[in-house]
Parts: structure tokens; C-alpha cells; sequence
């Protein structure tokens, strides 16, 4: 009598690690697949479609590489904004198709895992998001689905934060592009400014306290759940809410990033160089939200068009590294003043990397 009461509690005990095991397994191959089909399907052969293109690469739009609906300077104001808008989804509609379903799969995996998702030392931290996010291949837009699954998910903040910012910045194929593009030292700039910035990560962004929270927690009480359906199951519900969490943010980001664009051309890039004109060249950079190697291809063309170089440098070490859409969420999850922080941070080493080029 006295061992029948005891004897549940040992199957149960071997069978619930084994079940978590095999739970986190399958998230991991989820998560592996969405970013494998990514990559090799459109990310890394359109990153080197326009690194091959050379000095003949080119913009079809504002704020995108693709135009799908024709912009004039003779159309209305509000038609030329819709029209971007619309243009900058359609460029970006690739990356939003593997950050959300990635984000998605990364919350399901990160809600069976019991290993830590931070380190003690914040250089570490740092260092780990940057080096996980610069082969990740997505714009500071589309990264910040996945930042806000990782953020929900109790991931640490700097390591977070750095691999939103390492994805547009510090990707090798983006970087060839402006090695090849542009004389060495403002291609060493657009090395230096999002190093820098990473490096004062730290400063910027307060480390926040490991969250208790409970994410499609697996249910051991229903053994008729199999481990796929439970991961499965799991990974759609956050699906769900990860949409329903960025798409309004996105469709914000994406009607003030064309205001932006359209109430300032480009042809004001031409005026006389001034302090005052660097500063707030490096304003807008920092928040447009634009595509993935956006940064380098525009920097280019206005600089290959004759604009003063202080203003493509400006330009290219700002475009990109942040936007309005990310230090929204940002703000939303870490508090205003920690993305004002960062985004007036990269905004002053833009303006300053731009100001130091007086001379080349």
C-alpha cells in the first residue's frame, strides 16, 4: 500500500525533462528552417546581387529599392507619401516574412528553455548580440519583431539591443558593398560608427531584471498533447500576437518614414555645408526606416550625384543603424528616455563622422 501512491511520481520525473528535450529540439529546427529558407531563398542572393552590381547599383524609391507604384514630384503631397509607403512594405515585405515567424519560434523555444539568456558582464552581453545579429541579414525594422520576442521572452536587454543594431550595420556583405563603393575611409566610418555605438551600449541601455513570465508554458498534464502539436500550437498563438504587436507599428513607421522622405528631397542634400545642415542630415538618417543595405546604396548614388561629402557621410553611417519603427518599440519595452539615449547617440557619432570628412 505504501508504494503504490509513490510509484506515479517516478515516470513522471524522467518523463518531463525528456519531454522539454525534445519540446526545445523541435522549436530549434522550427526556428533553424524559417531562417535557412530565408537566407538561401532571398536574403544573402539579394545582398549579393548588389554587392555584385557594383558602382550600377540603384534606387527605385524614397525610402525602398523597389518601386511598385511610380512616385512624381508633381503628385500631391499626401499621394507621393501614400505611394512610398506603400513602396517601402512591398521592399521590406521579405524581411517581415522571416522576423516574425523567426520571433515567433524564438519566443517558443525561449519559453521551454531553463538555460540563462544573459551573461553577469555587459560587455559580454554586447559582444554575443552583436556577433549573433551581423549574420542575421535584417534591417533595424524587420529586426525588431524579433528583438520584441527575444524582450518578452526575459533575453537580455544589451544582447537584444546590439544584435538590432550589428543585423543592418555591421552585415559582411553590406560591408563589402560600402568597401567597394566608397573610398576607405568613409567606408572605415561606416565601420566605426555602429562599433562605437555598441561599445557604449553599456552607458545607454540599463540591463533589465530577469522576467518571470510564463509563454506557452508546456502542459505535462496532458499527455495527449504530443510534443509537436504542443510546439506547434505554441508557435502559432505567438504568430498571432507577434503580428498583432508589430503590423500597427509598422504601417506607423512606414507612413512617417515617407512624410519624412518626401517633405525633405534629396536635392536639399546640395545646399552649402554646414554644421547645423550635418546635424540634421544626421536626424533624419537616424530615424528613416529604411531596407536592408538601403544605407550604403543611397549614400552612394547621392554621393556618385555630386552631394557634398559631409552629408553621404552623415548619411551613411546613419541611415539604417536605428529608425523611428525599432526606438518606437524600444521605447514601448525599455522606457523613452533609453531610446532617446541611443537614437541622439547615433545620431551625434553620424554627425560626427560626417563633420570629420571635411576634408576628403
Amino acid at each position: 500500500m505504501s508504494a503504490s501512491p509513490a510509484s506515479p511520481a517516478v515516470p513522471l520525473s524522467k518523463t518531463e525533462p525528456s519531454r522539454r528535450t525534445v519540446e526545445i529540439a523541435i522549436a530549434l529546427v522550427l526556428a533553424a528552417v524559417i531562417a535557412g529558407i530565408f537566407w538561401g531563398e532571398q536574403r544573402y542572393p539579394a545582398l549579393l546581387k548588389k554587392l555584385h552590381a557594383g558602382q550600377s547599383v540603384k534606387v527605385s524609391g524614397a525610402l525602398s529599392f523597389d518601386a511598385l507604384l511610380p512616385v512624381k514630384p508633381a503628385m500631391p503631397l499626401a499621394e507621393r507619401v501614400g505611394r512610398t509607403s506603400v513602396n517601402w512594405i512591398w521592399t521590406n515585405r521579405f524581411g517581415m516574412y522571416f522576423a516574425i515567424p523567426f520571433g515567433a519560434a524564438m519566443m517558443t523555444f525561449l519559453a521551454r528553455s531553463r538555460r540563462p539568456r544573459r551573461f553577469e558582464r555587459a560587455g559580454v552581453n554586447v559582444l554575443c548580440g552583436a556577433l549573433a545579429g551581423a549574420p542575421m541579414g535584417v534591417c533595424s525594422n524587420c529586426a525588431t519583431p524579433i528583438a520584441q520576442s527575444l524582450l518578452v521572452s526575459g533575453a537580455s536587454t544589451r544582447m537584444t539591443v546590439a544584435g538590432m543594431i550589428s543585423s543592418p550595420s555591421l552585415n559582411p556583405v553590406v560591408l563589402a558593398m560600402a568597401f567597394v563603393l566608397f573610398p576607405w575611409p568613409m567606408a572605415a566610418a561606416r565601420v566605426l560608427v555602429p562599433v562605437v555605438l555598441l561599445a557604449m551600449l553599456p552607458l545607454l541601455i540599463s540591463e533589465s531584471k530577469p522576467a518571470a513570465l510564463s509563454i506557452d508554458l508546456p502542459d505535462w498534464d496532458k499527455p495527449e498533447h504530443t510534443p509537436v502539436l504542443a510546439v506547434l500550437g505554441a508557435f502559432l498563438r505567438n504568430l498571432v500576437r507577434l503580428t498583432l504587436l508589430t503590423l500597427p507599428w509598422m504601417l506607423l513607421a512606414a507612413v512617417l518614414g515617407a512624410l519624412g522622405a518626401e517633405l525633405i528631397p534629396a536635392y536639399g542634400t546640395h545646399m552649402p555645408v554646414s554644421v547645423v545642415g550635418v546635424i540634421l542630415v544626421a536626424i533624419l538618417g537616424t530615424l528613416l526606416p529604411v531596407p536592408m543595405a538601403f544605407d550604403v546604396a543611397l549614400a552612394w548614388v547621392l554621393y556618385k550625384a555630386g552631394v557634398p561629402t559631409p552629408y553621404a557621410v552623415t548619411l551613411l553611417c546613419t541611415l539604417g543603424v536605428v529608425s523611428i519603427y525599432s526606438l518606437s518599440a524600444l521605447g514601448q519595452k525599455l522606457g523613452v528616455k533609453a531610446a532617446g539615449r541611443l537614437a541622439g547617440t547615433a545620431a551625434l557619432l553620424g554627425a560626427i563622422a560626417g563633420l570629420s570628412s571635411f576634408w576628403l
